[in-house]
């Protein structure tokens, strides 16, 4: 599985592809230069647990980059709900 981040300065997302095989998008929106807005989530049911591996990587990144993550998305928002430790990256 070969997760990609691209980032255009004003959004970007997180893609998975396993081969040529789409897994998974999770799109965001900059929110000033310390936060984005997780707007977006969609996994290919052949994949369990897609969503969760493209939040962990917008986690991973959000914590390299000193950024905040405001979870608008449903997906991504019970994720936040669930997980505590995940809560050093929510945008208060």
């Amino acid at each position: 599985m070969e997760i990609k981040h691209s980032d255009d300065g004003d959004k970007g997302y997180f893609s998975a592809k396993e081969g040529e095989v789409k897994a998974g998008l999770m799109t965001y929106v900059w929110a000033g230069n310390d936060k984005f807005i997780i707007d977006h989530t969609e996994g290919n049911p052949d994949f369990k647990g897609i969503g969760k591996k493209l939040l962990d990587a917008a986690v991973n990144y959000a914590r390299e980059n000193n950024k905040k993550i405001i979870p608008l998305c449903p997906f991504a928002k019970k994720m936040f709900d669930r997980y505590e430790e995940l809560h050093d990256v929510l945008s208060a």
